[in-house]
């Protein structure tokens, strides 16, 4: 009898266990097919619902806790992740589709504020609305927590109307790609070989080339003076004389016909040719001979935080590190980029000098996996901080905060794209901050579940269906207007479909949309507008309170 009194005495050891019962089943639940889609991490949120409709009490104070510190570490590890693309997703077609993607979010903010506005609907309700149709989790809790800080009003009829307008969230933007497909009778098979044949996408994507030296005022120069005359436009790896290869030596003296082999990017191409000679694209080939390549992770701490130049590995060794892979970005060295703890760089050289480079750089899988837990509770700590700081906008009735979304979200973008801040860096591994981010997003949806699920079922049966109603509208019309509008711009359907999973910060709606074609722009284009979009989504959500309040 104890046993089930347990699951209606509100405890902290009895929320503890139904919280982790709501995780589990949800989790399984998430992981079933409904129509080729999977409910993925929502599956959390309508198990809580379920459990909570059934009977189960949970403490509300513990529940409140989770709820916050959940919140906290998603939108602290999403940050941190997608921080060192922050700035780079802007340059170029990037500006464009980020500002198509806050086209979306900004319309769909204006029809909740119309909706508001026309048939007098509860901010609370009206707020968990937009949340759901957008399938924004932060957003969801930046709302309750200016909701519970500003008015009186129950922070859980926002949880509800969340979960009410979630789904169609999920299908309506994968009716909005197959619907964009039908009106513009897009073949994808044409879609995917326009793509490929862009050198470059919106990420900067670096080439293999190499070039005949036919300029004769670079014969007789060095390596050295080569690579601070190209330096930003062209990193070299090995060089080819009379059919043999070289490694990277400074000393090297430049001759007519040699040909430098690595990395650049497209829009150096010009006048790379003009002061070097013709560039040609390198096939994929297995470096042979005596030389050879090697990826080295960057787990030698002395070293982090200092300079290609400074590092000084082609001074050393007769290698010479050729790209740097940070956080899923690949980066073209110069001598002024700086090498941070956890890099993994592309080292080409002498075979037998590899082992030793790789023994400078650290290349320490045991060092690598060691947690960096000290500088995760710093920006945590800043972030908070900064997220209780009123921020006044004119025609508000009272300041905005960023609150415990937008402010660790904040110091978390800027503390992924600067990496350190002196001589302490903020990397964490990749596993670790999906662990983190993972754990954060289930903590958050469990309580919001149990939290809001008591009267779910009766709400739904009485005002539910038009807080439905309100939720379509709020999703399917600014992914169509914005969806037309970047086809009539002549962008790639298959970018396009990226662009609006990721303005919806929707992971199983990428999933669709990477299942319609094996190329990366679907990923590209989400990745580009993820940053920009979620900090929208997050204020946006606050402002849409305070003007009501």
């Amino acid at each position: 009898m104890e046993f089930f009194e347990m699951f209606t005495k509100p405890g902290t050891a009895s929320t503890l266990i139904i919280l982790s019962l709501v995780a589990v089943t949800g989790i399984l639940l998430g992981k079933i097919k409904i129509m080729g889609i999977k409910t993925g991490i929502a599956g959390i949120l309508f198990t809580g619902l379920f459990i909570a409709h059934i009977g189960a009490e949970c403490d509300p104070h513990v529940l409140h806790f989770v709820k916050e510190f959940g919140l906290i570490l998603f939108v602290y590890s999403i940050g941190l992740d997608v921080g060192p693309r922050f700035i780079s997703s802007l340059k170029k077609n990037g500006l464009k589709i980020n500002l198509l993607a806050s086209g979306i979010v900004v319309t769909g903010f204006l029809i909740a504020v119309i909706l508001k506005y026309a048939f007098n609907v509860p901010i609370n309700v009206i707020t968990g609305v937009m949340c759901g149709a957008v399938t924004n989790t932060p957003s969801l809790g930046a709302a309750q927590q200016t909701i519970q800080e500003f008015s009186s009003l129950q922070t859980d009829v926002v949880g509800m109307a969340y979960a009410v307008a979630y789904p169609f969230g999920i299908f309506g933007i994968i009716i909005s790609m197959i619907l964009l497909r039908v009106i513009f009778k897009i073949k994808v098979n044409k879609e995917e070989e326009k793509y490929k044949e862009e050198v470059t996408g919106v990420n900067g994507e670096l080439i293999a080339i190499n070039i005949r030296i036919s300029n004769p005022n670079i014969y007789g120069k060095s390596i050295e003076f080569l690579s601070k005359s190209c330096d930003n436009k062209f990193v070299l790896s090995r060089i080819e004389r009379n059919g043999e290869f070289h490694a990277f030596d400074s000393g090297i003296v430049l001759q007519e016909n040699d040909v430098l082999y690595g990395v650049s990017s497209d829009k150096y191409f010009d006048d790379l040719e003009f002061n070097i000679g013709k560039i040609s694209v390198t096939k994929e080939r297995e470096i042979s001979g005596k030389l050879g390549m090697k990826h080295v992770m960057i787990t030698n701490k002395s070293i982090s935080g200092r300079t290609v130049k400074s590092i000084g590995i082609s001074r050393q060794f007769p290698a010479n590190i050729t790209r740097i892979f940070r956080n899923g970005n690949q980066i073209m060295p110069s001598e002024t980029d700086t090498i941070e703890f956890g890099d993994t760089v592309r080292i080409v050289g002498e075979k037998e000098a590899l082992p030793q480079v790789a023994s400078a750089l650290g290349n320490s899988v045991k060092e690598l996996s060691h947690p960096n837990i000290l500088p995760v509770f710093m920006g945590i700590l800043l972030g908070i901080l900064i997220g209780i700081i009123p921020i006044t906008i004119p025609g508000l009735p009272a300041p905005a905060k960023l609150g415990l979304a937008g402010g660790p979200l904040l110091i978390a973008l800027i503390l992924g794209h600067k990496g350190r801040i002196g001589r302490m860096d903020f990397y964490i591994t990749p596993s670790a901050n999906l662990f983190i981010r993972e754990l954060g997003i289930i903590m958050f949806l469990a309580c919001v579940g149990l939290s809001s699920g008591k009267h779910f079922v009766e709400t739904l049966m009485n005002d539910g269906l038009i807080w439905m109603l309100y939720g379509v509208i709020i999703t399917f019309v600014p992914l169509m207007i914005i969806g037309i509008i970047a086809r009539i711009m002549k962008f790639n359907y298959l970018s396009i479909c990226g662009m609006l999973a990721g303005s919806m910060t929707d992971p199983p709606a990428l999933e669709f949309a990477n299942s319609i074609s094996p190329v990366q722009a679907q990923s590209t284009s989400y990745a580009t507008v993820y940053p920009l979009v979620m900090f929208l989504r997050v204020l946006l959500a606050q402002i849409l309170v305070l003007m009501f309040i």
